[in-house]
C-alpha cells in the first residue's frame, strides 16, 4: 500500500471523523515547522505527512480510492486488474475503475490554518489575550465606582473545540452591587465599558459602549447577567462573555434570608413585658405598625405574612417578615424594685 496514513495519524482503520480531527490536531502541533526550529527538516516533512494523511482520511472520496488501491491509485500510478472495470464505485457517477483519479495534495499550511485560524500558532496565536485588560466599567445612572480595573488575566485559556476554528476567551466576571431596596421593587443598571474592536485589517481601536441591566424585583445575591462577546476583539479569538454578578449592599435595618427580610428591635424588660409596638418603614416606603400584646421572651419571633421580598418566579408573591427582639435587661435593682416585681408578679 505504501504510505500507511493510517499509521502516520495515529488512529485505527474505523476511526470516526472526531478522532481523525483530534489525532490531527495533536500532531500537527507537535510538528509543526515553527515550534521544531532545531530539526527543521525533519519537521517539515513530518508535517506534510501528517497534513496529507489528514486531507486522505477525513474525504470519502479519497478514502475510498485509498482504502482499495492504495497510495498508487490516489496518485494515478496503479493499473487495477481489468475484472475490476465493470464494478464501478459508489463515489464516482461514470462508473469507471478510479485510474483517472489524481491527487493532488493541498498545502499542509492551508490545512492547519483552517483548524486554528493562523499557519502559524507560536506567533499571531500565542499569549493569553482576547480578555479586557484594563477595560473600565463605569454606572452611568447611579455614580457608583463599582469597576476598577475590570478582568485582569480575563482572556484565559484557549479551548479547542471539533469543529475547526478561533478559540473563545474565558468569561470576565466582576460583582454589580444592588441595594435591598432595588433589588426590592427592580431597577436599571447602565453601565459604561471601553473596550477594543477590530476591522477588516485587523486593526483595533477603542470604543465606549453602554450596556442596560434590568434588575427584576426578587433577584437574589449571586444571579448573573450575561452579555455575549462584549470583551476586546483580537486576531483568531472569539470575544470574552461579560458576565455582571449580583451582589447585596449592608442595609441598615434589614437582613435578607432567602425570600424572608428579618429585623431586629431593641426594647426594654418593660416593654418586652408589658407590649410594644413595632414602627416599620418598608423598602418600597410605606409605614407599618405591628402591635405585640403577647410576652416578648428572647426567642420570641412576630411573623407578618408576605411583608418580605418578591418572589423571583412569581413577584405578585412574597416571603415573610420576621422581626426578633434584643431584650435589654436592667444590670442592678433596687430593693424597692425588687420588692415591687415581686408583689406585681406573685413571686
Amino acid at each position: 500500500m505504501g504510505v500507511d496514513y493510517y499509521k502516520i495519524l495515529q488512529v485505527e482503520r474505523s476511526a470516526k471523523d472526531d478522532d481523525l480531527k483530534k489525532a490531527y490536531r495533536k500532531l500537527a502541533m507537535k510538528w509543526h515547522p515553527d515550534k521544531n526550529p532545531n530539526n527543521k527538516k525533519e519537521a517539515e516533512a513530518k508535517f506534510k505527512q501528517i497534513s496529507e494523511a489528514y486531507e486522505v482520511l477525513s474525504d470519502p472520496q479519497k478514502k475510498a480510492v485509498y482504502d482499495q488501491y492504495g497510495e498508487e491509485g490516489l496518485k494515478g500510478q496503479f493499473q487495477p486488474p481489468p475484472e475490476a472495470a465493470g464494478g464501478g464505485s459508489n463515489y464516482f457517477s461514470t462508473g469507471e475503475i478510479p485510474t483517472s483519479f489524481r491527487f493532488n495534495p493541498r498545502s499542509a499550511d492551508d490545512i492547519f490554518a483552517e483548524f486554528f485560524g493562523h499557519s502559524s500558532p507560536f506567533g499571531g496565536m500565542g499569549g493569553s489575550g482576547g480578555g479586557m485588560r484594563g477595560t473600565r466599567f463605569t454606572s452611568g445612572i447611579f455614580g457608583d465606582d463599582m469597576f476598577g480595573s475590570f478582568g485582569e488575566g480575563g482572556g484565559g485559556g484557549a479551548s479547542m473545540h471539533h469543529n475547526a476554528g478561533p478559540r473563545k476567551a474565558s468569561a470576565i466576571e466582576n460583582r454589580l452591587p444592588c441595594s435591598l431596596e432595588e433589588l426590592y421593587k427592580g431597577t436599571t443598571k447602565k453601565m459604561k465599558i471601553s473596550r477594543e474592536i477590530a476591522d477588516i485589517s485587523g486593526k483595533t481601536m477603542q470604543v465606549e459602549e453602554i450596556l442596560t441591566i434590568d434588575v427584576k424585583p426578587g433577584w437574589k445575591k449571586g444571579t448573573k447577567i450575561t452579555f455575549p462577546e462584549k470583551g476586546n476583539e483580537q486576531p483568531n479569538v472569539i470575544p470574552a462573555d461579560l458576565v455582571f454578578i449580583i451582589d447585596e449592599k449592608p442595609h441598615p435595618v434589614y437582613t435578607r434570608d432567602g425570600n424572608d427580610l428579618v429585623v431586629t428591635q431593641k426594647i426594654s424588660l418593660a416593654e418586652a413585658l408589658t407590649g410594644y409596638t413595632v414602627h416599620l418603614t418598608t423598602l418600597d416606603g410605606r409605614n407599618l405598625s405591628i402591635p405585640i400584646t403577647s410576652v416578648i421572651n428572647p426567642t420570641y419571633e412576630e411573623i407578618v405574612p408576605r411583608e418580605g421580598m418578591p418572589i423571583q418566579k412569581d413577584t405578585t408573591k412574597r416571603g415573610n417578615l420576621r422581626i426578633k427582639f434584643n431584650i435589654k435587661f436592667p444590670t442592678r435593682l433596687t430593693s424597692e424594685q425588687k420588692a415591687g416585681i415581686k408583689k406585681l408578679l406573685g413571686g
